[in-house]
């Protein structure tokens, strides 16, 4: 029973043909087609207002010149939304519940923040490791805490993604493997287990889109620290 539970983790096949690839063409769908027109119907306008915002929330913390990064925040932002959101949808998976993938977007894009900050300002980011005004005999101490601290955050984004999306398809299965379960046996407890999981279901949701948020923003800020 415990195995089962993080089977949903592992992608499904029909006939040999991986169901997540079948998902993945669904987006395609709301691409508006190529016209000569700014804008076509309503659904481009959304998704144009919707661009627009995120590009401005992400780019508020950033300088003249982090505006450089807003295509590749603003495409990794649209990438983790869609995939947090189509792993909600039945037979599919999501694959940012998998540590490797949420490591091989982070740690590229925090190396590249911290690379960018030693090439333009060498000084200034090598000064944050140590803070002003510390006693000389903290300084060792500071210095390896400060580097710890610098070289987690690639991890910390990580697992922090990671772990919110994995323990929300637990909860998920769980109260469902429970609604099943009392269906024959309690029919008014599987009704109340019914809403708890519609509750659950759309603070899921929100969860999907508030974690891809939260991992660009953190990016943006720690690229707003080298620039």
């Amino acid at each position: 029973m415990n195995l089962s539970f993080f089977d949903q983790f592992t992608s499904p096949h029909l006939l040999g043909i991986p169901l997540v690839l079948i998902s993945m063409l669904f987006p395609t769908l709301l691409l508006p087609s190529p016209t000569n027109r700014w804008v076509t119907n309503r659904l481009s306008t959304i998704q144009l207002w919707f661009i627009h915002l995120t590009t401005k929330q992400l780019m508020l913390p950033l300088n003249k010149g982090g505006h450089k990064w807003a295509l590749i925040l603003t495409s990794l932002m649209l990438l983790l939304l869609m995939i947090n959101l189509l792993g909600l949808l039945p037979y599919t998976f999501t694959p940012t519940t998998q540590l490797s993938m949420n490591m091989a977007l982070a740690f590229p894009l925090w190396l590249a923040t911290l690379l960018t900050g030693l090439r333009n300002q060498p000084t200034l980011s090598l000064g944050h490791l140590l803070p002003e005004g510390t006693p000389t005999p903290l300084i060792p101490a500071l210095i390896l805490i400060e580097t710890i601290s610098l070289l987690i955050r690639p991890l910390a984004l990580g697992v922090r993604l990671t772990a919110n999306l994995t323990a929300g398809h637990l909860l998920i299965q769980l109260i469902s493997t429970a609604t099943t379960a009392l269906l024959p046996i309690l029919p008014t407890v599987s009704i109340l287990t019914t809403l708890i999981l519609l509750l659950l279901t759309i603070l899921e949701i929100a969860v999907a889109m508030i974690q891809a948020y939260v991992f660009v923003l953190l990016l943006s800020l720690y690229l707003q620290e080298n620039i």
